[in-house]
C-alpha cells in the first residue's frame, strides 16, 4: 500500500495531465473511478482545485506574448488593488508571493508592445500598485 494519500495521488495525476479521464486517473492513482469522481468533487468544493488549464509554450504563440510581472502594492490599498487586478482580462493568473514582490501576475497580450502597454497603463494604473517588474517568457523548457 502506498504511503501517499489517495488525494495526493489523484492531484498528482491531474497536475501532470489536466485532461486525463476519470478512468486514466483511477488507473494511475490505483483507485476506482467512483473514488476519483468523489475526490475531485470534494477537492473542487473545498477550493483546492480552482480550475483546469492548458500549459502553453509562449515561443509557439504567434499571436500572443506572455510575461510574469512582479508587483508591489501599498499595504493600505492591497485588497482593493488585488480585486481590480483580478478583474483585468489580460491577467490570466494572480498569486501572492513571498519573494521579491508582493504579487506575481501572468499577463498576456497580442505582442510585446501591447504587453508593455498593459503593464504601464493597466497594471500601474491600478491605484495602490507602486511597481511592476516584468519578465517576458520566451521558451517553455518543461
Amino acid at each position: 500500500m502506498s504511503t501517499v494519500s489517495t488525494e495526493e495521488r489523484i492531484l498528482s495525476v491531474l497536475e501532470e495531465d489536466a485532461q486525463a479521464s476519470c478512468g486514466e486517473i483511477a488507473e494511475r492513482a490505483d483507485v476506482s473511478k467512483p473514488t476519483v469522481r468523489k475526490y475531485i468533487d470534494r477537492l473542487e468544493e473545498r477550493g483546492v482545485i480552482v480550475g483546469y488549464s492548458a500549459e502553453v509554450d509562449p515561443k509557439k504563440l504567434s499571436s500572443q506574448s506572455i510575461a510574469m510581472v512582479g508587483m508591489d502594492v501599498d499595504s493600505g490599498q492591497y485588497v482593493e488593488a488585488t480585486r481590480e487586478l483580478k478583474s483585468l482580462d489580460e491577467v490570466q493568473a494572480l498569486y501572492t508571493s513571498s519573494g521579491d514582490h508582493m504579487l506575481m501576475a501572468e499577463v498576456r497580450a497580442g505582442d510585446g508592445d501591447e504587453l508593455g502597454d498593459v503593464i504601464s497603463e493597466k497594471l500601474l494604473g491600478v491605484e495602490g500598485v507602486t511597481a511592476a517588474h516584468p519578465s517576458f517568457l520566451q521558451e517553455r523548457l518543461k
